[in-house]
C-alpha cells in the first residue's frame, strides 16, 4: 500500500488556519497556570486576597513528625528554662508550643485570624464561622489561666519572617504583655505586617512597636527590641526546638504526645483529658 502524501499547499493552508487558534490556546494556559501561582504564592507570602479552593494536603498542614522520643522529665525540664512559659512542670497538664509568628499554620492554630483561616479551605474554617475547626492555642491558654495546666512558648523559623515579631513577643513577656501582644501579631493585620512589611528588617522596630501600641508599651517595646537583648534567643530556642523533634510549624506536645501541625483542639482532646484524669 502506498501512503498518500499531504499536498504541500493543503498542509500550509491547514497551519495558516490553524496557527491563531494555537496562538491563542497557548495564551489562555498560560494565563491559567499565571493565576494559580499567584494564588499559591499569595497564601505562603502574606497576602489574603485569594481563596483557596481546596484544603491543604496532611503534609502541608501538619508538618513532618517528630523523630525523637521524648520524655516526660524533659518536658518538665522546660519550664525550668529561660523561655516565655506560663505555670510550673508540677502540673498533671502541660503544653509545649512551638511557632513562628510569620507562619499561616499558626496563626490558624492560633484563631485570631479567621480570614486566614477561612482561605485555608473548610478543614480549618473555624466554628464561629461555621465550620468544624477548633483552632487549640485559645483552649489551652483557657486551661492554663484556670490552673489546670502550664505552657512554654518555643520560637522556631517555620515560615522565615518572624524574628522581629517574636523579639516583640519576648519583649512583651518581659512586661507581663505576652497574651496582648500576641494576639495582635497573630491577627489578620499581623501576619501581613511581618510577611509583608516587616520581613525580619531591623530598622522597621518603629513600625512594629507602634502597631502593637495598644498591646504594651511602644518606647519600652522598642527600646527592647533595638537592645538586641533577644538575638540570640532566636537561636537558642530553635535549637531547644529541634532537641524535642520538632523542625517545623505549629508543633505542639499534651504531655508527651506530639502533635506536628495545626490540629484541631478536637483532635487533642483525649490525650488532655487522659492526662486531666
Amino acid at each position: 500500500m502506498v501512503k498518500a502524501e499531504v499536498p504541500k499547499k493543503v498542509e500550509k493552508g491547514l497551519f495558516e488556519k490553524l496557527g491563531p487558534v494555537l496562538i491563542v490556546f497557548s495564551v489562555v494556559m498560560a494565563f491559567a497556570i499565571g493565576i494559580l501561582w499567584e494564588k499559591v504564592s499569595n497564601l505562603e507570602g502574606g497576602s489574603i486576597k485569594t481563596t483557596s479552593t481546596a484544603a491543604p494536603t496532611a503534609a502541608a498542614a501538619a508538618q513532618q513528625p517528630a523523630q525523637i522520643q521524648v520524655s516526660m522529665d524533659q518536658i518538665k525540664k522546660l519550664f525550668g528554662q529561660d523561655l516565655i512559659k506560663f505555670g510550673d512542670g508540677n502540673r498533671k497538664l502541660l503544653f509545649v508550643e512551638v511557632e513562628d509568628p510569620s507562619c499561616p499554620y499558626c496563626h490558624i492554630a492560633a484563631g485570631a485570624n479567621k480570614e486566614l483561616n477561612a482561605q485555608a479551605g473548610d478543614r480549618f474554617k473555624l466554628v464561629s464561622d461555621g465550620g468544624t475547626y477548633v483552632a487549640p492555642v485559645p483552649e489551652m491558654k483557657k486551661l492554663v489561666d484556670s490552673g489546670q495546666a502550664s505552657l512554654v512558648y518555643i520560637y522556631t523559623p517555620g515560615h522565615g519572617s518572624g524574628e522581629m515579631g517574636m523579639k516583640a513577643l519576648y519583649c512583651a513577656y518581659e512586661q507581663g504583655r505576652f497574651w496582648q501582644v500576641h494576639d495582635l501579631l497573630y491577627s489578620n493585620e499581623g501576619y501581613n505586617l511581618l510577611n509583608n512589611t516587616i520581613k525580619n528588617d531591623k530598622t522597621k522596630s518603629q513600625q512594629i512597636a507602634d502597631f502593637l501600641k495598644s498591646a504594651a508599651d511602644t518606647n519600652k517595646l522598642k527600646s527592647c527590641i533595638d537592645s538586641g537583648k533577644y538575638d540570640s534567643r532566636l537561636t537558642s530556642d530553635t535549637q531547644l526546638a529541634s532537641s524535642i523533634g520538632v523542625s517545623g510549624t505549629p508543633g505542639f506536645f499534651v504531655n508527651t504526645t506530639n502533635f506536628a501541625g495545626a490540629y484541631s483542639w478536637n483532635d487533642m482532646k483525649a490525650a488532655v483529658d487522659a492526662a486531666l484524669k
